[in-house]
């Protein structure tokens, strides 16, 4: 296979080109919403709304069919529910937010598939389960590029808030912070994108676009800002991997850019020179600490 069949063939087809410009955005901010959840130790968080929005989709599709405007309206709003829900749960009674976030994404989860079960056709839905990044259409291409200038505006704009509720949440909101303010923004962007990237990657797979990048930038990183510029980096390998990977063994697009994550992921566990498996073999360092600052 020559270098042009295995690398520009591929994109020269248009829903090529849309499918990896659509991945692309998402892993602009995927790589920054995951660095903030793994450095706060939300991973799981972004489990739970992933699945959660399969209620909201699941309803709209019982209520309005295949529309695809109504299908992720519906998801969206199942997710800034479940996260309001849960900032409310934790803040108004004794239940911890991961408590919080765990009973809601059970409840919603059940309920979407109880949803799912009352469909006579479920097939209209499982490239939102799944995702099939070949088939991203315009109207997806917008979504996404709306879910990431959004981010990246927000980033750019709030970054103080960001650093300050991220490192050190009770100081922030000591001196003046808005930090549920903060909390609850970052909690409704990823919803936002894990919406746009339903198309793309499913209800499924979104979350290791936007983790697998991050916990791998988390083993060779100390800094704040070169762990988001390492986690940006790598989604966007790992996206473009995934794509070529996909087309030329005819894997599920999804399923492909997650498995080229996730090997980039097991290689560094085992190989990052400080805080990699073999570096026990070496020295007793293994615990690192994220500096905001050079």
């Amino acid at each position: 296979m020559s270098f042009h069949e295995l690398l520009i063939e591929p994109f020269t087809f248009e829903f090529m080109q849309r499918g990896l410009l659509s991945a692309a955005l998402l892993s602009l901010s995927g790589g920054l919403l995951g660095s903030i959840l793994v450095l706060r130790r939300l991973a799981l968080l972004g489990d739970a709304l992933s699945h959660s929005l399969l209620p909201g989709v699941a309803l709209a599709f019982l209520l309005f069919g295949a529309n695809t405007l109504a299908l992720f309206l519906g998801a969206l709003i199942a997710g800034l529910l479940t996260a309001a829900g849960s900032a409310l749960l934790s803040r108004l009674t004794r239940i911890k937010e991961d408590a919080a976030f765990g009973a809601l994404f059970v409840i919603f989860f059940a309920a979407g598939i109880a949803l799912v079960s009352l469909m006579k056709s479920r097939l209209d839905l499982m490239h939102f389960l799944f995702g099939n990044i070949l088939g991203v259409s315009p109207d997806d291409l917008l979504l996404s590029a709306l879910a990431s200038s959004v981010t990246l505006a927000v980033f750019a704009i709030f970054r103080r808030g960001i650093l300050l509720e991220t490192f050190d949440p009770i100081f922030h909101r000591a001196t003046g912070g808005r930090g549920t303010l903060v909390h609850l923004g970052l909690l409704a962007l990823t919803v936002l994108n894990l919406v746009a990237a339903l198309q793309a990657m499913g209800i499924v797979l979104a979350l290791g676009l936007f983790l697998l990048p991050a916990v791998t930038a988390y083993l060779w990183c100390d800094h704040f800002g070169k762990l988001l510029l390492t986690s940006v980096a790598l989604a966007l390998i790992g996206t473009i991997s995934g794509i070529l990977l996909s087309y030329h063994a005819g894997l599920a697009s999804g399923a492909s850019i997650v498995l080229c994550l996730g090997a980039a992921f097991l290689f560094s566990a085992i190989a990052s020179p400080r805080y990699g498996l073999a570096s026990r073999f070496r020295t007793h360092e293994g615990k690192g600490v994220i500096r905001s600052s050079e």
